[in-house]
């Protein structure tokens, strides 16, 4: 069923996935390159970091050094305080106390300027021989070594930090390269989640298949609908991640398809179930498109789900109907209400109304003369009908290889006495599917039933889903 409309959807993919594909790869291998640029910039600024914490360190010559200056002046300040002792004690009374006492600080300056002489930090030295006082020496030497300490233990922070700076900015630069990288890693993927399809990409394969939607015989504006839709979803929209961008193309035919076809859908067998019984239904349709079986094969279906129905002939203009009517009503063993030939077809469908009242009977089937939609009278016996009965439910019927014609039809039928909804028959020998794509986007009343051959069985519920996975081929 519709095998030449799966064939032409069938190209539009192909065509469109290897659009998708191409500029994808390109973009691959940009998001490559830019990779490959992060990560040399990465290594450049690992190594000047490196080189930034080796001049940072301090030397082992200038660590050693500040290790003996504390030393020395330690030594020379415990020789200062045993020579200071005897002058302490001393110093109690005048004259040769005072000379002794200089005689001592004479002789204690001069063993402390050679020990200080064989220290290596002349500073020191120069501070402890400068001094003329017994009390002041002491605190300048230590005030020096404090400063000498300080300048080392300032030396070895700032080269610490530079080190941990220098670590630091090697955990940095690590991690941002690991982030980088999996960035790279998504921005990769992403291409495969993303549309990356311009319009200007699409132009070729969207025109094959408007022409080819056009030789399906689907509708005009319908196929405006299914193009509009398939740029809405493939041109410069961000998707969610998919497995390939042939994914990216089914899907976006997929929705379109689905935007045109299942307009209006309802659930038939609910609507049966809950309605106030009798149901009227009210067939309508041109001559030899299959009205007559239709209404057969709908009782039937009733009569499977519990459903009683009676049958009322309401053409009767054309000779021999009700002889094919009661055919199908005496198999189904389903009654049949019926007038002679040129009676009124609304009459004929009130008695039966009446009928299904007085026996309780749910679904009412109510049959019309089959009539040309360019022919006025007919049309207005229809509308006739429709304000003498007024039916629940409004079938029209048409042949699905009518294709455009059956579009038309439907349209104006639908003026001449809305439709709830359609029968597409000989469903089963349309190879273009046009009728099914285009009949509910143009009356906005869905397909309900698709008939796929001459059995009473052969009726099929009609599902939107169904037919266009089948069309794509995702069954």
């Amino acid at each position: 069923m519709f095998d030449g409309l799966k064939e032409k959807l069938g190209r539009f993919r192909k065509d469109a996935e290897e659009v998708a594909e191409e500029n994808a790869e390109a973009v691959e291998a940009d998001v490559e390159a830019d990779a490959d640029a992060e990560a040399d910039a990465d290594a450049e600024a690992d190594a000047d970091a490196e080189a930034d914490a080796e001049t940072a360190e301090p030397s082992e010559a200038t660590a050693g050094a500040a290790e003996p200056d504390a030393e020395a002046v330690e030594a020379a300040t415990e020789e200062r305080g045993d020579s200071e002792t005897p002058a302490t004690e001393s110093g109690g009374s005048s004259g040769p106390a005072t000379a002794d006492a200089d005689t001592n600080a004479t002789a204690a300056a001069a063993p402390t300027t050679d020990a200080a002489s064989e220290t290596d930090d002349a500073d020191v030295v120069e501070g402890e021989v400068g001094t003329g006082s017994d009390a002041t020496p002491a605190p300048e030497a230590t005030s020096a070594d404090e400063r000498a300490a300080a300048d080392v233990e300032r030396e070895t922070e700032t080269a610490t930090d530079t080190e941990r700076g220098s670590d630091g900015d090697d955990e940095r630069e690590s991690e941002e390269s690991t982030t980088g990288f999996g960035l790279a890693k998504k921005a990769k993927s992403a291409v495969r989640g993303r549309v990356v399809i311009e319009e200007e990409d699409l132009e070729d394969p969207l025109w094959e298949l408007e022409m080819a939607l056009l030789e399906s015989d689907v509708e005009m504006s319908v196929a405006e609908a299914i193009l509009d839709q398939i740029r809405t979803e493939l041109v410069g929209q961000e998707r969610k991640f998919t497995e390939s961008t042939g994914d990216l193309v089914d899907e976006a035919l997929r929705d379109a398809l689905l935007s045109v076809i299942g307009v209006g859908q309802f659930d038939f067998d609910r609507r049966v179930t809950e309605a106030e019984k009798p149901l009227v239904i009210v067939f309508t349709g041109i001559n030899g498109v299959g009205k007559t079986t239709s209404i057969a094969k709908l009782a039937n279906y009733l009569d499977e789900r519990g459903f009683s129905s009676v049958i009322a002939n309401g053409d009767t203009y054309r000779a021999g109907a009700n002889e094919q009517m009661r055919e199908h009503a005496e198999t189904l063993d389903t009654k049949l209400i019926a007038h002679e030939q040129g009676g009124d077809p609304a009459a004929v469908i009130y008695d039966a109304v009446e009928y299904a009242e007085a026996n309780d009977v749910d679904v009412v089937l109510g049959d019309t003369a089959g009539r040309l939609h360019t022919s006025d009278d007919l049309m207005e016996q229809l509308a006739k009908i429709d304000r003498v009965v007024d039916p629940d439910m409004t079938l029209f019927v048409d042949e699905a290889v009518a294709g455009q014609d059956a579009v038309n039809r439907a349209r104006e039928f639908d003026d001449a006495a809305e439709i709830d909804g359609a029968i597409l028959t000989k469903a089963d020998a349309d190879s273009q599917g046009g009728a099914a794509i285009s009949v509910a986007y143009v009356t906005g009343k869905p397909i309900l039933f698709l008939g796929t051959g001459q059995g009473y069985d052969d009726l099929q519920r009609f599902d939107p889903e169904e037919l266009v996975d089948d069309l794509l081929g995702l069954e």
